[in-house]
């Protein structure tokens, strides 16, 4: 199967992105006066034989692998999803796509009890839309079968960092995780963040951030370079119930860049990961329900 890329344009305002079939993964967006938000390794495999490294991966039915049964990240961004037939639009407010995946079709990346012996079923269907400032995308996870299932979904956005200031604490950080309760999975340590801004250290950065209680909706201000601020936020629904939104932060740093053979050595400078998904305290999607995650990305001063 060809992974073509699909390019979506809004005529009004000027603003693209790129999507691959493989993975419905979303490559590059550019604002309406030209400005690229996603970083896309230089080495990024594109071809369909392993999923595309930078843009935004779709993580689903968990993150990391907390269950060792089941592949890292999941199947999403491992398989062929079809384009929605008629769903690509260009108004005048946004322009976009939605692209689906039934679990019939999940041919990569299954095991543990998504093998394909599995009774349980499910659709995931994800929609992008653009415009002249920023973009949204839209995960949607259907239960088409009568088992109950538990699950994670995350968004793992790649953003470019501008002149290469990844590990400049003055113009690469992340504000609005203060009071969340951090996992940090490279020292091990857990504490509780305080007021001060996320940046990268001179060392790889992996960390978790759950939500106080009681703060369902995620939303951070992301400096990625010099006069590039972006706002992130992100809701999810379970249920049709309200559920807390995590966050993560992660560089490969120089170290774990070299080790990647899909990521330019030194590229760790260029990029900032930071990921919203729903990971802690979600409830199970009953037979014949629905489950959304929704983030939208702002340019600011565009």
């Amino acid at each position: 199967m060809a992974n073509d890329p699909i390019n979506i344009k809004h005529t009004k305002s000027g603003a693209q992105c790129t999507i691959y079939p493989f993975g419905a993964h979303l490559t590059s967006y550019k604002t309406g006066s030209g400005k690229e938000l996603l970083f896309l390794s230089r080495d990024a495999i594109l071809n369909g034989s392993k999923a595309i490294r930078g843009g935004i991966p779709l993580c689903f039915p968990q993150f990391g692998q907390p269950d060792k049964s089941m592949p890292q990240h999941g199947f999403l961004r491992n398989n062929y999803w079809k384009e929605v037939s008629g769903s690509q639009f260009d108004d005048d407010d946004s322009a976009g796509i939605s692209m689906e995946l039934a679990l019939k079709d999940v041919v990569n990346s299954r095991g543990g009890k998504w093998d394909t012996d599995t009774k349980l079923d499910a659709k995931c269907t994800y929609t992008v839309k653009i415009n002249g400032n920023g973009f949204t995308t839209t995960i949607s996870m259907e239960n088409l079968g009568e088992d109950t299932w538990d699950f994670q979904v995350l968004l793992h956005n790649y953003f470019l960092v501008q002149d290469r200031m990844a590990l400049d604490g003055e113009q690469c950080n992340v504000k609005g995780l203060e009071g969340y309760t951090v996992s940090d999975k490279v020292s091990g340590e857990d504490y509780v963040l305080g007021g001060e801004s996320v940046t990268i250290p001179d060392v790889i950065i992996d960390r978790v951030y759950t939500p106080p209680k009681d703060k369902m909706d995620l939303s951070v201000i992301i400096a990625a370079g010099p006069s590039n601020n972006l706002s992130l936020t992100a809701s999810g629904e379970v249920n049709g119930e309200k559920v807390p939104v995590s966050g993560v932060v992660w560089n490969p740093h120089e170290e774990k860049a070299k080790g990647m053979g899909d990521f330019g050595d030194d590229q760790y400078v260029d990029m900032i990961c930071v990921e919203p998904g729903l990971l802690s305290d979600v409830p199970s999607l009953e037979g014949g329900k629905k489950a959304s995650f929704t983030q939208v990305i702002t340019c600011l001063g565009a």
